[in-house]
Order: structure tokens, then sequence, then C-alpha cells
């Protein structure tokens, strides 16, 4: 009888061992499908996002401008710097009516600065400081963005310090907002608060993707309605600034509507998109080719026209002085003419910049 005891006994301790180690490997599963461990060499989001604030922190700056010679400086807004030569991108709204401008840096650096080229068109100017081997923020590419992407916000609220936010890539290529004369922006639901105009709108690896520039609000507070200059936009404006202190736009001389099914059969037109000039600025380019007011502008240089905001963006894309054939209808028939593509005046300028 001793040999069967035996065997029954260590039977059972082999049956418990055995069902002990199922528990455990079931547990250790639920733990990780409720924690799961990130992949060999990745971050966890949240951490991703604290490499990325250190990463551009260093680089953007608070901007304290005075409007009268003399004055105090007051805080406006913030800066990124885009070279370790003193080379700083803001806001064109942070600046524009400054008569001196004081940039610090998070490490307690402070230093003046110029603003050596601005563009209000799309809201954006360039500073050059006297501070050297500065913390530069790489760019990196909105066109990259998708919608929910996390985000940082980096700038100087209220004037209270730097602050960072977190939130998401709400919206993309929201245009027609009536903020900016060429809107493409980017939209997030990270706070973005008076002063953090002209910082870095940030991604998970630490590229700026963004220049936040505009906000909804009822009471000047974020409601989780930022917009944000897309990073290829203001590096394309950035480099015109740095090196002729404006930026070079393709000019038509007209200003459009939608031409829409409604408005054709009002007309008594057929409906075939494009848009409709409603002016015609005289000496313009469009002046010169004999335009008509009622003619519906069809294509320029090859690409239909969709909307009069893309008209815009198409021809301000043309190099001053280029040849682009232009097709459209007159009276319901069709007619293709070419045109000496003019320079877009400058804002502030005569004539006055219009839509196109």
């Amino acid at each position: 009888m001793k040999g069967p005891s035996l065997l029954k006994k260590l039977w059972l301790i082999f049956a418990q061992a055995c069902t002990l180690g199922l528990g455990l490997a079931l547990a250790l599963q639920a733990v990780n499908t409720l924690h799961p461990r990130p992949a060999t060499g990745q971050s966890p989001p949240e951490r991703s996002l604290v490499q990325a604030a250190a990463q551009v922190a260093p680089a953007v700056v608070a901007i304290r401008t005075d409007d009268e010679p003399g004055g105090a400086a007051s805080p406006t807004g913030s800066g990124v710097i885009v070279h370790a030569d003193g080379w700083i991108v803001t806001n064109h709204h942070v600046v524009a009516e400054a008569s001196q401008v004081r940039v610090q840096l998070p490490d307690g650096r402070e230093g003046t600065a110029q603003v050596t080229g601005s563009d209000p068109e799309t809201d954006l100017a360039v500073l050059r400081t006297d501070l050297r081997a500065l913390p530069v923020a790489r760019w990196g590419s909105s066109q990259q963005l998708v919608v929910g992407e996390p985000l940082l916000a980096i700038g100087n609220p209220f004037g209270v310090g730097q602050t960072v936010t977190a939130g998401i890539v709400s919206a993309l290529q929201r245009k027609a907002l009536g903020i900016n004369v060429f809107e493409n922006f980017i939209q997030t639901d990270a706070a973005i608060n008076p002063g953090n105009s002209g910082g870095a709108l940030v991604n998970s690896q630490g590229l700026v993707v963004g220049i936040p520039s505009a906000i909804y609000s009822r009471d000047g507070g974020s409601i989780g309605l930022g917009f944000a200059i897309p990073a290829e936009l203001a590096q394309q404006v950035v480099q015109a600034l740095q090196t002729q202190g404006y930026v070079q736009r393709g000019w038509l001389g007209v200003q459009t509507r939608a031409f829409t099914p409604d408005l054709a059969r009002v007309l008594k037109l057929p409906a075939h998109g494009g848009v409709l000039v409603s002016v015609v600025i005289p000496d313009s380019p469009a002046a010169q080719i004999q335009l008509h007011t009622g003619d519906v502008i069809e294509s320029v240089g090859g690409t239909s026209i969709r909307s009069p905001e893309h008209l815009l963006d198409v021809v301000a894309e043309l190099r001053p002085g280029q040849r682009a054939p232009i097709t459209l209808r007159r009276n319901g028939q069709a007619l293709t003419v070419e045109v000496a593509v003019g320079q877009r005046p400058r804002p502030g300028t005569t004539p006055p910049p219009v839509q196109d």
C-alpha cells in the first residue's frame, strides 16, 4: 500500500503546481492586456510628450514689446528660435506695433531683437536677436499629421512664463475662417491663450509642426478652438523674409465669388464650376487682358479652380512675371487667354491687396 499512496501524493503535488502555474500565467496575461509594455525602442505616449517638451522648450522664447520709445516692455507673445545665429519666427500681430522688441530665453538670457521682415497676410514675422549660440527647434512636417494625433503647445500665455499644454489634432486644412488672407490652419484643442501666439505646436517626436496664431473665444481664454500656421507654410515665409524682407506672390487683380449652381440659374448661365469675377482692379494684369465682370474663371495655369480661396492660393504661388493660361466662360462661351502674372501688392500699398 505504501507504493500507491506515495504515487498518489506525488500526483496531487504535480496537479497543484500545474494549477498554480496556469493561474499565474493568466494573471500576467491580464496585467499585460491592461498595461501593455511598449515595443522595444519605443516610449509610451506620455513619456514621448515629456521628451518632446524637453527637446523644444529651450528654443521657445517670450517676447516683450513696447509701443512707445522709452516705454516699459510688456509681455505680448512667444517666438521660436530657428537658427543658432539669432533668427526667431513669431506672429506678425505680436510685433506689428512695437517700437522695441526684447526676447527672453528659458535659460534666463535676455536680449533685444529687430523685426527683419513681416508678412501680415499669413501673420508671420522674423526677428533677429543679438544673442548667439542659441538652442534651435527643428521643423517637422504638418503634412504627416492625422486627426487625433497628440500635440503640445509651448508658449508664454498671459505673460506668466513658459507653459506647456497638451491636446490633439482636432482638424486639418481649416480655411476661409476670416483670420488671415492665406489660411490652411491646423486646429487643435491644446490650450492656446493670449501670449501663446508665435510659439510652437509640437508633435510627439519633438518637432515643430505649426506656429499658434489664433483662437476662437468668448472671453479671451481657451475654449479648445486654437489654430496654428502649418510648418511648411511657415518655413516658406520665413525663408522669404530672411532673404528679402517680404514675400513675393503672384497677383491677377480680381475679386471673385463662388459660382454656385443657384447663382448660375439666377444669371441664366451654364454651371461648369469655377468662380465668378465681381470686380476687376484697374491697371491690374486682369484689366490688361480685358477680363470682365461676369466672367467665370475655370482654370489658371492648368489648375481647375474650386473656390475664391483656391484661386487666391493658385495665383499667389505663381511667379511675378510668369505667363499663365486662363480658361474662362463669357456669356456661356469658352475662352482661353494668357496673362502675365503681376506682383501681389504688399499690405498698405496702392492698389490695396484683393483676393487674387
